[in-house]
């Protein structure tokens, strides 16, 4: 079919696997000995996987583009061809991965596309010639275990992106340079927010005195929004007995993101990697009455999960992860409402935090999965038709994803977008019928008898790691004024003036405000554009004038001179723009309060 009568995605799709195959052809033509493994298309291009006599750097990536776009010029045809499995062994003979995935089809005939002399296997589709290939960018060389197994050889992965016009190719381009710019590791090490070392381990980040600022401010926040909807604290501990998770469910379906038993005298224990088990106990530790529920119990709890050593990085995927968790204990004729709420929380949260970009995932199981999933149909079914319901009666638009849910059950998904517009999951709703059951947990209703709760899993802001490198990359390490570490930064003019600036900087964190004296011996512009540098939204000057009227001379990160005023009118400004900051009117849809 012609590519004008496709869909752009259909067209995008066929153009980026077409860009695949030739960038593997250039590279077997630097690197006649490469092994190539496979080369598909992905959101907004493609890559290609080798195993290379050396590594590959960015210098080398001018040169494959070279070949590649002279290629594409000789306007060659795709063509497409089978040969019988036996055919193929011997064709690909020499090529260990192409070997490997030939004995895995099951057909006895294989399918294969050939432009020019380069012969791949492939189910296609392609376009038909090289020339109908659009603009196109290597961008990147990394590392990528053979079908995602740390124990399978590392290849070297190639990068390309790839759109229909140069315009929207410039347009993503300068999206990746605003990206690279904002990228919370470069940030989180100017700006002193968190380190990392070797002797602590991967995914193990160390938060700086100023990274715990903004994780502590976070939490606060949660907290008193949580306390005023009628959430109940707790402390859970870092460790549970092995029983406790496989009563849960976890040991036979979570095990492969949970770190190894310890063995304690006559106890086998490991790191917890969910706390819902724990909150449950603490639900079970008395009867309750239908007239307690809705229970909301939260903790800001760490949990450990074993993310393999290729995808932790930054904050954004660490190995012990710092949760706004909560679980809700209620009857089933209160999910709906209660889902509503959190909803609510959310709402608030995202409006306070800035957050905008972000759609809705129904995220479901797959019944025929039984390694993966609970088997429970009548559960599935009913979970599944709660969420469905909750979401059209708060009129939000949704999109379904199966094979993504809980193991226990589906959820609501919350997908934030990030610059470049790639979706994290920042949010989630899951309901729960499986682990009452497990537990044998039990309310004493109106009729006297006991009813089984059902438990709605939640997180608002989700893993404060993950927040906090997304809310660098927002803001580009210019946080608003009520979450910058540092709010405002004293500045002497000269050595003398240090002591009313030290005055000045008591009188600020005595209003509860952050602020520092900036001491050093040099020059008060230095002094300005290093705070500007630091991303700190008020520079106060002093000097002998604002000395002798209990002043500073206000400027702001951006540049703007806001004059003199009097201290306590300075106080009084940061105090009220931090007070609305904290009570913005909510951006998202209107859920009803």
């Amino acid at each position: 079919m012609a590519l004008d009568q496709l869909s752009k995605d259909d067209r995008l799709y066929r153009m980026r696997h077409s860009a695949a195959h030739i960038m593997a052809e250039a590279v077997l033509e630097m690197f006649p000995e490469a092994k190539f493994a496979i080369g598909p298309p992905i959101d907004n291009g493609f890559y290609y996987d080798f195993e290379l006599a050396r590594p590959l750097t960015p210098e080398d990536l001018p040169d494959i583009e070279a070949r590649m776009r002279k290629r594409i010029a000789s306007d060659i045809g795709f063509e497409h061809s089978t040969m019988t499995k036996a055919e193929a062994l011997q064709q690909f003979a020499g090529q260990p991965f192409k070997i490997e995935l030939i004995e895995g089809i099951a057909d006895e005939d294989v399918s294969l596309y050939k432009q020019g002399t380069f012969l791949d296997l492939c189910e296609g589709p392609h376009v038909e010639r090289t020339t109908e290939v659009p603009p196109f960018k290597l961008t990147s060389v990394a590392g990528a275990y053979w079908r995602g197994d740390e124990k399978r050889p590392m290849l070297q992965r190639i990068y390309g992106v790839m759109f229909e016009t140069q315009a929207e190719l410039d347009d993503y381009l300068e999206r990746m340079e605003e990206a690279a710019k904002r990228d919370h590791r470069k940030l989180g090490r100017e700006l002193e927010i968190y380190m990392t070392s070797d002797l602590v381990g991967s995914g193990l980040p160390l938060l700086l005195p100023k990274g715990a600022t903004i994780r502590r401010l976070l939490e606060e926040y949660m907290l008193t929004q949580e306390r005023e909807s009628g959430y109940q604290h707790v402390y859970t501990p870092d460790l549970g007995k092995v029983e406790l998770y496989k009563t849960s469910g976890h040991w036979e379906h979570y095990q492969d993101s949970m770190y190894p038993p310890m063995q304690l005298e006559h106890e086998e224990l490991v790191l917890t990697p969910m706390n819902c088990p724990h909150h449950v106990l603490i639900y079970q530790n008395k009867q309750h009455s239908y007239r307690e529920l809705p229970i909301r119990i939260a903790e800001f709890g760490t949990m450990y999960r074993y993310e393999k050593s290729g995808v932790v990085g930054g904050l954004s995927r660490v190995r012990a992860i710092n949760l706004n968790d909560a679980h809700i204990f209620c009857t089933a004729d209160q999910i709906k409402s209660e889902f509503a709420g959190v909803m609510r929380l959310v709402e608030r949260a995202y409006a306070t935090l800035g957050i905008t970009d972000y759609s809705y995932r129904l995220s479901l199981g797959d019944r025929s999965n039984t390694e993966k999933y609970v088997q429970n149909d009548a559960m599935w079914d009913l979970g599944e038709r709660v969420l469905r319901e909750a979401m059209q009666e708060l009129n939000l638009p949704f999109y379904e994803a199966p094979n993504e849910a809980a193991f226990y059950g589906p959820k609501l998904d919350i997908q934030v977008r990030d610059v470049l517009g790639r979706e994290e999951t920042m949010s989630t709703i899951q309901v729960d019928f499986h682990l009452p059951n497990q537990f044998d947990l039990a309310y004493i209703g109106e009729d006297g008898e006991k009813h089984r709760p059902v438990i709605l899993h939640r997180g608002v802001i989700g893993a404060t790691e993950r927040m906090m490198a997304y809310l660098i990359e927002l803001y580009a390490g210019a946080f608003p004024t009520w979450l910058a570490p540092v709010q405002a930064m004293v500045i002497p003019i000269a050595d003398r003036h240090a002591d009313y600036a030290h005055e000045v900087m008591a009188n600020l964190r005595a209003a509860g405000l952050r602020a520092e004296v900036d001491a050093r011996s040099e020059r008060m512009n230095s002094k300005i554009r290093d705070a500007q540098l630091q991303k700190i939204p008020y520079m106060l000057v002093v000097g002998d004038r604002e000395a002798e009227a209990q002043a500073v001379a206000v400027r702001t990160r951006a540049g703007e001179d806001l004059k003199s005023m009097p201290v306590f009118q300075f106080i009084d400004r940061l105090k009220d723009e931090i007070a609305t900051a904290m009570e913005p009117e909510e951006a998202g849809p209107d859920l009803g309060h």
